[in-house]
């Protein structure tokens, strides 16, 4: 993959040649990357946070299995399965605008604590569950608790590291969050098998609270626009902030556009992230394990991923990087509803979950450098709302498409919105100057 230079120059990473000696080999840029890793990841103002991520990650996924399995058992309905998706989305769509303006206005450490003990508590409700109702409104508050918290992780990032570390700290939360799903994939089969559900719920309630213990300890500085202790000002102007931020984010020349490719990545990937097992079944002719399979060659992508902008990027604010990785994900959506062997489904896969890793961490490391620190709460969480929204439309045509025309058609579709969504990005910022912008923000903040 080529390497952008800081003059926008295309540039491989092959050995050059500069004044008779030879530039640095990529074992040398990935002993780079592993050093800046671990200096993060020793950071006392970022580690706290990571390691209560990555713990919380773990319980997250033994959750999000245990719920499934639960739902499913109570029912019997694979119809009640998906109604858990449709009790995630709805808060984010409702509390998305509101959360905006709390995480921007007020003490952000008191958001993310606060965020995990509700989430911890409701958790723990589960180890005693009422019934399939239960099931969903502990989905929907968990939603919600998340509304607030990724969101505010995003915004106090800039806050705990410095420019130079920002990609690696946002790739390192990325891959060790993955590699920690993983892990706790493997072994929640076993786990609930052994002691039932209640126990992955337990262990999920305790992550929280570890989590929010950790992050006691962060030095989170009061941020651009926070209001005092004691003042009423937060609740009157309440819905004027969040208009203040939807009003910057759709003037803003770069954060009006992103929204705009963001909504169209969205609808392309809502409905073929969610309907990959039945491509798996119908189109690749695999067994239940085999669904396991892709789902890995995904993860194992996703894991990989980040150490490709950091390995050979010599500046990643630049668009490519951004955008880039929408098309090659498109082509991936559809090269896989076109072959079938299992191998070359796999490696699509990889290199989708490879893409998809790459353009996430650039996304977050460049929003938090270009967003002021007093917006960006509420421009987190409209990136959110909007993905989030064009999600659920995505599965609500998905669907129909798929009974209609059957599975192929509906990769092909969207693999073809996804790479015009990248094109898009492309053309809408490709001269953008994001250099410039991180200077001009961090001169404000």
């Amino acid at each position: 993959m080529p390497d952008f230079a800081a003059s926008g120059e295309l540039r491989y990473p092959a050995i050059e040649q500069e004044g008779g000696t030879t530039m640095t080999t990529l074992a040398g840029r990935l002993g780079g990357v592993g050093r800046a890793y671990m200096g993060v990841i020793r950071s006392r103002t970022y580690f706290p946070l990571w390691l209560g991520q990555l713990l919380s990650n773990f319980g997250d996924t033994l959750h999000y299995i245990a719920l499934v399995v639960l739902v499913f058992r109570l029912t019997g309905q694979g119809v009640a399965v998906a109604g858990v998706v449709a009790a995630e989305i709805v808060p984010v769509l409702l509390l998305g605008p509101i959360a905006g303006v709390v995480i921007d206005r007020f003490s952000r450490k008191a958001v993310l604590i606060g965020a995990d003990l509700f989430r911890a508590a409701l958790v723990l409700s589960l180890v005693w569950p009422q019934g399939v109702g239960h099931a969903y409104l502990v989905a929907a508050g968990l939603a919600a608790g998340s509304t607030f918290f990724g969101p505010t992780v995003q915004a106090v990032i800039p806050s705990l590291t410095t420019p130079d570390q920002r990609l690696a700290a946002n790739s390192v939360s990325w891959s060790t969050g993955r590699l920690v799903q993983i892990l706790a994939s493997a072994l929640a089969g076993g786990l609930i098998a052994l002691v039932g559900t209640g126990a992955a719920f337990a262990v999920n309630a305790a992550s929280f609270a570890l989590s929010a213990a950790l992050i006691l300890l962060l030095p989170i500085p009061a941020h651009a626009g926070e209001l005092g202790a004691g003042t009423k000002r937060g609740l009157r102007d309440f819905f004027g902030e969040a208009r203040a931020g939807l009003a910057y984010a759709t003037r803003d020349p770069f954060v009006s556009r992103l929204l705009l490719v963001q909504g169209l990545a969205s609808f392309a990937v809502g409905a073929t992230g969610a309907l990959l097992v039945v491509l798996s079944e119908q189109h690749l002719r695999l067994p239940p394990a085999g669904f396991a399979w892709l789902i890995g060659a995904i993860g194992l992508g996703a894991l990989l991923g980040p150490l490709v902008p950091n390995t050979l990027a010599t500046d990643y604010r630049d668009a490519r990087w951004l955008f880039v990785p929408y098309v090659l994900r498109g082509l991936g959506d559809v090269l896989i509803a076109v072959f079938t062997p299992l191998p070359v489904a796999l490696l699509i896969l990889f290199v989708y979950g490879l893409n998809t890793s790459t353009g996430m961490v650039v996304f977050n490391s460049t929003i938090q450098g270009a967003v002021p620190d007093k917006m960006r709460g509420r421009v987190f969480a409209l990136l959110d709302v909007t993905w989030n929204a064009m999600r659920l439309l995505s599965l609500a045509v998905g669907g129909v498409l798929v009974d209609v025309a059957g599975i192929r058609p509906l990769y092909w579709l969207g693999g073809a919105l996804l790479a015009t969504a990248g094109l898009l990005g492309l053309a809408l910022l490709g001269g953008y100057d994001f250099r410039a912008r991180d200077a001009a923000v961090a001169a404000v903040d």
